[in-house]
């Protein structure tokens, strides 16, 4: 069985932090994600995924990412039924994240900005080449480097 998801978006809010019974730290947060469509208006479209991250990984999320933050997101699908307040049964379908990283660059991690969901992230500044390469130097070998082996028309592969 395969249980797989890798999502990338945007926060749509600032996660929550929260603990357990028992001392475990969780944390909880929606993603927004592109579909990658346009409906008929011409609007793009989203979808928005709840997740839910636990110990370590809720710490690092709520420490690193807030409201616009783009973040990718991999962990399993899971399906869970509660109660509500008034006593009605109720199904959510949530992500338990495993893996959670940076997907801009740290600028656009750092907040106070207007990296709300829509906002194009900065481009990433790459280095520039030298303007004079040096080439690389080989050492010239000797031919017996190489061989010729024997298979006899018999090769493993």
């Amino acid at each position: 069985m395969l249980n797989l998801v890798a999502i990338m978006g945007r926060l749509v809010a600032d996660p929550t932090l929260r603990q357990t019974q028992t001392g475990k730290n969780v944390a909880s947060f929606r993603v927004a994600c592109d579909r990658g469509r346009k409906d008929a208006n011409g609007q793009s479209q989203a979808d928005f995924l709840d997740v839910v991250a636990w110990d370590r990984s809720a710490e690092f999320v709520c420490k690193y990412f807030q409201k616009g933050s783009l973040i990718v997101v991999d962990g399993r699908l899971q399906t869970r039924t509660y109660q509500d307040k008034t006593g009605n049964n109720r199904q959510a379908v949530e992500i338990v994240a495993s893996n959670i990283n940076f997907a801009g660059p740290k600028s656009a991690n750092q907040g106070g900005g207007n990296g709300g969901y829509g906002q194009p992230a900065p481009a990433p500044e790459f280095p520039r080449p030298a303007a004079n390469p040096v080439a690389p130097s080989y050492s010239a070998g000797s031919n017996d480097d190489f061989a010729v082996i024997e298979d006899e028309g018999d090769l493993p592969f």
